[in-house]
Parts: structure tokens; C-alpha cells; sequence
């Protein structure tokens, strides 16, 4: 799994294995949980497991530096009251009515950023995709997106931590401090500012006054919905495209059909490449399917294979949006961590597509692709295009 060559192609590696074990396999760190309904079991399953943040931090054998606290501290690695009471204080800017009133901003930035780039006639997609879910972010957080193109080497690093690669090691901790540094500054500045409880940096900030957050983990919060809005959707948008090249009838209905839009992101997209692999561990030992889990064990809970699995889908491989919905895909996670910003994410990869299919006609690769590991944000790294601007 943590081979080039599985980046590129899971399928031709997992194929066998499901005939060995319908849902389960080994890596070099832990356990592999490739099946869909186990997927959704297990992700749900907060009693036996939490998030695999503390094994993250154990591989790098970097317990006791400020990169640790964080991966341990951060919204995500929380459970029971801690993790409501995060949570809590940004739910009210994530729920689908906000999601939808957003919607006129992701119209005002994609359209910008295809002014921008759409007379060029060819460019790395994938390039281009990195400046729109971010800039929407910044818009949700009430912030200015103009520092984040010197932010993204440091956001880049943060999540190559999830890829299990000892050699990114120097990158991510210089990136973390490079992230505190913004985020501490970020509420410095605004706490001496009259603030809007309408804008959520605002009202987190307030949240903190009230005592329902510490200094600590506002800044965490501000880090997390960074890298959520940097990575997961701009490789999601890119997947799709570098799928929808291969069918065009698609690609020129979802210009026409905002609707047909959705169908395409969530029935079909989400389903058959979804990008994230997070980690789960084992709280104590329980019995699941047949498998003894021991405790402490590191499970990646890969959802893109998940939505792959022949046993919930037929055909799995084909990417047919119109196909018969036979089963839910896991991509969104399951139980107490069920990903907060799904309805935004959603709501960008709908209104991007649908102005994306509008402006850029017929588009066809143009160079070599490259592919980013599997574990962590999985898509790909590179995908030059070259098409007809309308």
C-alpha cells in the first residue's frame, strides 16, 4: 500500500486479497479494513475505537514535541464530552442551511479562478483545484484567503504525516509551526478587533471567552478546518475530472444540469474514488466479524476501497452515475467523527463541477499523470488537461 504503483491502481492489488479475506488485510503498520460494510461498522464502532492519531504519532517516535500535542489534541483525536463540546462550537456553520448559503461565494470564487485561468487552454488541473475549497473555507472562517498560497508547502507537509513516511518527517514539524504561527496570529488580531458572531473565527473566539474552548484547542480548530478545507475536496474535484475525461456525455450534461451535478459527486464520485484513509485504534480488545482486534492495534479505514467492494456494488469499477443504488458508501465516515464539513464539501463539489463542465469544454489529458500516496489524502498530484474555453 504504501507502493507508487498501488497509488496509481489499487484494484490490481486488492482483487486478490478480497478472495483471500472478504473485508480485512495486513500492512507493513497495522490492519487494512477494505470492505464497505465494515467500513461503515467500524467507523461507527467509538466504544472499541477511536482515531489512530496517537499510532500516527508513535510511528514517527515524535512523542514529545508540539507536532504530537497537536495530532493529539486536535478536534478529531477527542472523545465523549471533549469532542462534543469542539464540535459543538462550529456545528452551527457547517449544517446544511449554511452550507447552501454559501453557495454564492464558491459561485464568485470558481468563476474567478476560471477568468483567470481558462484562457490559458491547458494547465495542471489539479493545480488549478488547490485555490477554490480552501479560498470557500476562509470565506466560512470570515478570514482572507490571500496568505494561503505561502501557507501551502506548510499545509502540504501536515497531511504528508498521515502517508506513514519517515522522510517527510523535517517538512511536517517546520509546517506545523509554520500553521501555529498563522493561527496565532489569526486570533490576536482579531481579539483586539469588535467581533461578529455571524463569522466563525468570531464566534469561536467568543466560545473561548465563554469558556467553552481554551486557547489551545481554538488554535487547533483553526488548523484542522484548514487543512479539511486545503486537501480532502480540491483532490475530490480533481478526481472527478480526471474520471469524467473518460465520459464525456457526463461531463456535458453536468454543464447543463446543476442537479445532474449531485448525482454525479455523491451517488457515484464519492463512491467510487472517494480520497481519505483515516486511521482508527484499538481501545481495548472486542470481536468483530470473526476477527479478534487486539488492543492497540493501527486499522486504516479505507474507504476508497470500500466503495469499490463487489459484494455492496456491482460493477464496481465502472463509473456509471446512472447506475441502481445498491448500497450507502462509506466516504463520509460514520458515528461521533462523521466528517462536519460533509454538506459544504458537497455543496463545492457540486457548484465547482457544474461552472468547470460550463467553461471548460472537452477536456482530454495532455502529459503523465502522478498519483499522491494512498494513506492520508489519496488523488492525484498531477493531472495536465488541455480543452476547449467557452
Amino acid at each position: 500500500m504504501e507502493s507508487p504503483e498501488f497509488w496509481a491502481d489499487p484494484e490490481r492489488f486488492v482483487a486478490p486479497v478480497r478472495a483471500q479475506h472478504p473485508w480485512l488485510a495486513r500492512f507493513s503498520q497495522g490492519l487494512v479494513v477494505h470492505g464497505c460494510q465494515a467500513n461503515k461498522d467500524l467507523l461507527a464502532d467509538d466504544e472499541n475505537l477511536h482515531m489512530g492519531l496517537d499510532g500516527v504519532v508513535d510511528f514517527y517516535g515524535l512523542q514529545d514535541t508540539s507536532w504530537a500535542d497537536f495530532m493529539r489534541g486536535m478536534l478529531n483525536s477527542q472523545r465523549g464530552l471533549d469532542h462534543a463540546r469542539i464540535r459543538k462550537s462550529v456545528a452551527h456553520a457547517f449544517t446544511v442551511r449554511s452550507a447552501k448559503a454559501m453557495r454564492p461565494q464558491m459561485q464568485r470564487v470558481i468563476t474567478s479562478s476560471l477568468d483567470e485561468w481558462a484562457p490559458k487552454g491547458a494547465f495542471d488541473f489539479a493545480e488549478f483545484a488547490a485555490n477554490f475549497p480552501v479560498a470557500v473555507m476562509c470565506a466560512v472562517l470570515g478570514v482572507s484567503a490571500e496568505p494561503i498560497p505561502r501557507l501551502r508547502a506548510a499545509l502540504e507537509a501536515q497531511l504528508a504525516a498521515l502517508t506513514l513516511d519517515k522522510a517527510v518527517t523535517p517538512d511536517f514539524l517546520a509546517g506545523y509551526d509554520v500553521m501555529w504561527e498563522f493561527a496565532d496570529d489569526l486570533v490576536r488580531n482579531r481579539d483586539e478587533c469588535s467581533l461578529n458572531p455571524a463569522l466563525l473565527l468570531d464566534a469561536m473566539i467568543l466560545a473561548r471567552r465563554e469558556g467553552n474552548l481554551d486557547d489551545q484547542e481554538l488554535r487547533y480548530l483553526i488548523m484542522v478546518l484548514l487543512f479539511a478545507g486545503y486537501d480532502t475536496s480540491k483532490n475530490m474535484l480533481t478526481m472527478l475530472i480526471h474520471l469524467l475525461i473518460d465520459r464525456p456525455d457526463v461531463y456535458a450534461r453536468c454543464a447543463k444540469d446543476r442537479e445532474y451535478c449531485r448525482t454525479v459527486v455523491e451517488e457515484e464520485g464519492l463512491r467510487h474514488s472517494t480520497i481519505a484513509t483515516p486511521f482508527r485504534q484499538v481501545l481495548q480488545e472486542f470481536d468483530y466479524g470473526g476477527i479478534r482486534f487486539p488492543k492497540g492495534a493501527l486499522l486504516a479505514m479505507a474507504t476508497p476501497l470500500g466503495g469499490r467492494d463487489p459484494q455492496a456494488f456491482s460493477d464496481p469499477m465502472t463509473f456509471d452515475p446512472d447506475r441502481e443504488r445498491e448500497s450507502s458508501h462509506p466516504a463520509f465516515g460514520r458515528g461521533a467523527h462523521f466528517c462536519i464539513g460533509r454538506y459544504l464539501a458537497r455543496q463545492q463539489l457540486e457548484e465547482g463541477l457544474h461552472q468547470i463542465a460550463g467553461r471548460l469544454r472537452t477536456p482530454r489529458r495532455d502529459g503523465p499523470i502522478t498519483w499522491r500516496p494512498f494513506l492520508g489524502p489519496w488523488g492525484l498530484r498531477e493531472l495536465p488537461i488541455r480543452f476547449e474555453a467557452a
